[in-house]
C-alpha cells in the first residue's frame, strides 16, 4: 500500500477531499455535505470517514493531511479560533488533533483562501513566480500574498485578507463591520444584488428571460450572459465591479510589485467581460512603475485550487518537520 497526501477543504455546506501521490500526482477526489449544524465532532468524524473511504478505494495510506478552514486557526496547534460561517463559530476546537487521532497521521490547518493561494502558487500560474497576489472571489473575497516565492501568513495566518481593504470609505457596510470593503462591492452576492435590482426595475430584459423573472436565479454567470445578449445596464454593473477589483489589485501591486495577479473563485468564471476590464483598469491605476509586465490571469485550477493547496501544505509541513 502506497502513502498519499490528503487535502480537505471544509466549507459551510460541503466538504471536499482529495488524494495525491507523494510525487504530487492527482489520484482522486470526493465530496460530502458538511451538515455543520451537527457540531464539530460530527463534522470531523464525517471528514475522517470520507478520507478513510477514499483511501481504501484507491489502496493508499494517508501520510499527512492539509485542511483548509473558513476562518482563523492556530496553525501551530491545529486549533480553530473563529469560523464565522459555521454554527458555534468553532471557537477553540482542536480540529487538527481530533482528525489526526481518527486518521493516524499529522493534520495541518490553514485558512481556506490562503490554501487556495498556495495551490495556485505550487500547481497553477504561480509556479516559478517570485511574487503573486491571489484573489478568490465568490460568496466573499479572500486571497493570499506571495513575496519572494513564499506565501505570507502573519502571526494568525490572517495575512492576505485582501477582500477587506477599503475601496469606498463611505460605501456599504461589510460583514466584517467596516464600510466600503472590496467584498461588499464586488463579491458574487454584491454583483447579483445589483442584477436583482435591475431585474425588479424592468431594466434587464435579457436577464429577465434567462432567469424567468426569478430573482433567486440571478447570479454573476447569468448576468454575464445577459450582458452579452445586450443588457447594457447589466454590463455596466459588471464593469463597475471589475473596476473595484482592479482598484484592490492595483493597491496590492503598488505595495508588492508581484509578477502576476490571479483571480480565482466563481466570479471570474464570467470570463473576458470581467478579466479584460480588470487588466485594463489595473494598468491605469498603477503609476509608480510600469505595470505592463504584471500579468492578470484567471486561476488555472478553478475550484480545485484549495485542494491542490492542501496537497502542497501537507507536503511542505511534513518535509519541514
Amino acid at each position: 500500500m502506497q502513502d498519499a497526501w490528503v487535502a480537505v477543504d471544509l466549507g459551510g455546506t460541503k466538504i471536499a477531499c482529495a488524494l495525491a501521490s507523494l510525487e504530487g500526482q492527482w489520484i482522486a477526489s470526493e465530496s460530502a455535505p458538511t451538515l455543520s449544524h451537527e457540531g464539530p465532532e460530527a463534522v470531523l468524524g464525517r471528514i475522517a470517514a470520507l478520507i478513510g473511504d477514499l483511501a481504501a478505494r484507491h489502496a493508499v495510506r494517508p501520510r499527512a493531511i492539509g485542511m483548509g478552514v473558513p476562518g482563523l486557526a492556530d496553525l501551530h496547534r491545529g486549533v480553530t479560533r473563529f469560523l464565522p460561517n459555521l454554527p458555534g463559530q468553532w471557537r477553540d476546537v482542536p480540529a487538527g488533533p481530533i482528525l489526526a487521532a481518527h486518521c493516524g497521521c499529522p493534520v495541518f490547518l490553514l485558512n481556506d483562501a490562503r490554501m487556495a493561494a498556495l495551490g495556485e502558487l505550487r500547481h497553477g500560474h504561480g509556479v516559478g513566480a517570485r511574487g503573486m497576489i491571489f484573489f478568490t472571489i465568490g460568496t466573499g473575497i479572500g486571497g493570499g500574498v506571495v513575496v519572494d516565492g513564499q506565501l505570507q501568513l502573519g502571526p494568525l495566518g490572517a495575512a492576505g485578507e485582501i477582500g477587506h481593504q477599503t475601496i469606498i470609505p463611505e460605501g456599504p457596510r461589510c460583514g466584517c463591520g467596516n464600510h466600503g470593503c472590496l467584498e461588499a462591492l464586488a463579491s458574487g452576492p454584491a454583483i447579483a444584488a445589483e442584477g436583482v435590482r435591475l431585474l425588479a426595475a424592468g431594466l434587464a430584459p435579457h436577464l429577465h428571460e434567462l432567469t424567468a423573472g426569478n430573482p433567486a436565479a440571478v447570479n454573476p454567470r447569468q448576468m454575464a450572459l445577459a450582458a452579452e445578449a445586450g443588457d447594457e445596464l447589466v454590463r455596466e454593473a459588471i464593469l463597475r465591479a471589475a473596476r473595484y477589483i482592479a482598484i484592490g489589485a492595483a493597491n496590492m501591486v503598488t505595495a508588492f510589485h508581484p509578477d502576476l495577479v490571479v483571480l480565482g473563485g466563481g466570479v471570474p468564471a464570467m470570463g473576458p467581460i470581467l478579466i479584460d476590464e480588470v487588466r485594463a483598469h489595473l494598468r491605469e491605476r498603477v503609476r509608480m512603475f510600469p505595470a505592463d509586465t504584471v500579468r492578470v490571469e484567471r486561476s488555472l485550477l478553478d475550484d480545485k485550487a484549495g485542494l491542490w493547496g492542501g496537497v502542497a501544505l501537507a507536503r511542505m509541513r511534513t518535509q519541514s518537520a
